[in-house]
């Protein structure tokens, strides 16, 4: 039951974060007198692509302690 209300707290403050940050905006468009009002959300648009580019990636050579030894004899 508790991680149920941690959940819950968590999900509104989510949901206030956005409102505050103008992600979701929700207009009231029927007053709500005998019907049920209605209403209109507009959410903010999240778009992500990808592109391919060529980097150029540094090359590493490890010698081993046997190998500089022989070397240098």
């Amino acid at each position: 039951m508790r991680i149920v209300l941690v959940l819950l707290g968590i999900a509104l403050l989510v949901v206030a974060a956005l409102l505050f940050f103008g992600m979701i905006s929700i207009d009231q468009t029927r007053p709500g007198v005998v019907q049920a009002p209605q209403f209109h959300a507009d959410v903010g648009k999240v778009t992500l692509g990808t592109e391919h580019k060529t980097v150029a990636v540094p090359t590493i050579n490890v010698e081993r302690p046997a190998n500089s030894a022989a070397a240098a004899q």
